[in-house]
């Protein structure tokens, strides 16, 4: 005797397969324009329909159960095969579509403020942008384009070198007011701003320049660049931010940069994409376009 079996709805399946590849409900509510809290009902509702536990939750982040893995490799494969199926068929009938998968700060410090140049000399061409973390490694399945940020180590993927992931020290004017410019032991005692996924940031920005690291008199956490910057932008303390990217944050004002000093990582930022994906016209040409913007005097010196 067969059993009608009553399926997951489609919104819970996108919902864990978001905050799978983030490993977060709070990264996942981000793209999903939706509260963290939605996102991890979605999921309790998911997990009571399945009667499985998916997630292992931690307190800065979440692990797959075995069954968590397993559902979510086969529907990170399925939603990738229906959005391809999805833009095959828009690309045919109707406007171009590329989806484009960027770090935040990236997207909203270089990215968004030069993204009409494009949209000028390819009217019919939409983007579909979505952010990911910068310390995710991988090109996202349901993407046709990634910035990523490494040393080049994707094989099965096309990269274009864009430019080098550098570390300046900057804080707000009043702040650094009350510091010498010349001399890094003035860092003692002050509020060091620490991005959370990178903890050791201070220990290796003083090894890279041959000092001690700054003894920190009261310490600011946060979990992104995008919320460094803000917090150093606010006065909250003295935070190492990553350039170019935030160049235009110094150009304002909004940022005093310290020291003259600036610190080379083994990161660049690449722009990513499978190697049949620049057949199409128009992601052909948004890779020109971003190569051309990024790729630069600018961003490499």
């Amino acid at each position: 005797m067969e059993t009608n079996v009553r399926l997951p709805s489609l919104r819970a399946l996108r919902v864990f397969q978001v905050a799978g590849r983030h490993q977060s409900f709070k990264h996942a509510a981000e793209e999903l324009c939706l509260s963290a809290s939605a996102v991890s009902h979605q999921v309790r509702k998911l997990e009571e329909q399945l009667g499985l536990d998916l997630f292992v939750r931690k307190t800065r982040g979440l692990e797959f159960t075995p069954a968590g893995e397993r559902y979510f490799t086969f529907l990170d494969g399925m939603f990738a095969r229906l959005e391809a199926e999805t833009q095959q068929l828009s690309a045919e009938l109707s406007r171009g579509l590329i989806r484009l998968c960027v770090p935040p700060f990236f997207a909203n410090e270089v990215l968004l403020p030069r993204l009409q140049s494009f949209q000028a000399t390819s009217p019919d061409t939409d983007i579909r942008l979505s952010t990911q973390p910068s310390l995710m490694k991988a090109h996202p399945a349901e993407a046709d384009l990634s910035i990523l940020l490494g040393s080049g180590e994707w094989e099965d993927l096309v990269t274009h070198r864009l430019f080098a992931r550098r570390l300046v020290i900057g804080c707000a004017p009043a702040v650094a007011r009350d510091l010498d410019p010349a001399a890094f032991a003035s860092l003692d005692g002050q509020t060091l701003i620490i991005h959370e996924n990178r903890p050791q940031a201070w220990e290796n920005w003083a090894r890279a320049l041959g000092i001690r690291a700054p003894r920190a008199g009261k310490i600011i956490r946060a979990d992104s660049m995008s919320a460094v910057v803000q917090a150093a932008v606010q006065g909250l303390g003295v935070a190492i931010v990553s350039w170019p990217l935030a160049r235009t944050r110094f150009d304002s004002g909004e940022l005093v940069r310290l020291f003259g000093t600036e610190v080379a990582t083994q990161e660049h930022f690449y722009l990513a994409h499978r190697p049949d994906e620049a057949e199409q016209g128009d992601v052909a040409r948004l890779v020109a376009w971003i190569v051309g913007e990024f790729a630069t005097a600018e961003f490499d010196a």
